[in-house]
C-alpha cells in the first residue's frame, strides 16, 4: 500500500494544519520507500517501540505523540544517517478532530460527546440525570483502574462533565465557566488540584489516549498489515 495514500486518510480525518504551532506532526522520519506492507501503531515512538517495529519488519510507525528529537543511537537511522523506517505522527490535530482522542475516550466510557462552543480541545458530556461521584468513578475505572481525583467542595453528583484526553489540566477553569461539575483529564499537578473548585479526575495521560490507536487502524483500512506496539504507562502501579 502506498504510504502517501495511508497518511492521506489520516490527514483527511485530522488535518495537519489544525495542529498547534509548536507541534511536530506529519512525517517525523521518511525513507525513500513508498510501498508499505506492515505498520506498527503506537502512542509514543520511544526507542523501545522503534526497536519493536524494526524487529518485526515493519515498514512504518504511525504514532499519536511526536518524536521531538531523533536520536541516532535508538536505531532509527543508519550509519549513513538515512532513516530506516518511516514515522508519521498525528498529535494535536488528532486531539482537535471530531472523533479524535477526547471524543474516543467519551465514546468508550459510554457517553455522548458535545463540542465546546469554541473550537478547542475540551469536549462535554451532559447526563440526562445526575450521577453519583461513586458511580461515575466506577465508570472511569474501566479505562483507568488506578485513577485519582480531587473533590475540594464535597460534590455529591455530576451532570455536566468536561473531558480532555492527555494533559489538559489547563482547561479546568474553562470547563467550570462552561458549567461543568467535573473535569476528566491526565497529568494533574498538585497546586492545580489544590485550587480546583470542581471535581477533577486524573485518569492518566497514557490511559486516556491509548484508546485512539484502534481509530488509526480503522482509518488505515485494509491492504496493509497493522500491529500494535507493546507499550504501557511509565508509572508503576
Amino acid at each position: 500500500m502506498n504510504k502517501y495514500e495511508i497518511v492521506k486518510k489520516i490527514a483527511q480525518f485530522a488535518p495537519p494544519e489544525s495542529a498547534q504551532e509548536w507541534d511536530c506532526v506529519g512525517f517525523i522520519a521518511e525513507t525513500d520507500k513508498t510501498e508499505i506492507s506492515k505498520i506498527m501503531l503506537c502512542l509514543t515512538p520511544t526507542k523501545d517501540v522503534i526497536k519493536q517495529a524494526l524487529d518485526q519488519n515493519c515498514d512504518m510507525i504511525i504514532s499519536h505523540h511526536p518524536m521531538f528529537e531523533i536520536d541516532c543511537r535508538c536505531g532509527l537511522v543508519s550509519e549513513s544517517y538515512s532513516p530506516k523506517i518511516d514515522i508519521y505522527s498525528a498529535h494535536t490535530n488528532m486531539d482537535l478532530a471530531k472523533g479524535g482522542t477526547t471524543d474516543t475516550l467519551i465514546d468508550v466510557l459510554g457517553f455522548k460527546s458535545k463540542p465546546a462552543e469554541n473550537d478547542n480541545f475540551v469536549r462535554y458530556a451532559e447526563l440526562e440525570t445526575p450521577m453519583s461521584i461513586d458511580d461515575f468513578t466506577n465508570i472511569l475505572r474501566k479505562v483507568s483502574p488506578k485513577l485519582r481525583y480531587v473533590n475540594n467542595k464535597g460534590t455529591k453528583t455530576v451532570k455536566k462533565i468536561g473531558f480532555c484526553a492527555g494533559s489538559g489540566s489547563e482547561f479546568i477553569s474553562q470547563a467550570q465557566e462552561n458549567g461543568a461539575d467535573c473535569f476528566v483529564t491526565g497529568d494533574l499537578k498538585f497546586h492545580t488540584a489544590l485550587d480546583s473548585e470542581i471535581v477533577v479526575f486524573d485518569i492518566g495521560h497514557f490511559e486516556s489516549e491509548i484508546l485512539i490507536l484502534p481509530v488509526f487502524k480503522k482509518l488505515i483500512g485494509d491492504g496493509v498489515e497493522v500491529v500494535f506496539a507493546d507499550e504501557h504507562s511509565p508509572f508503576l502501579q
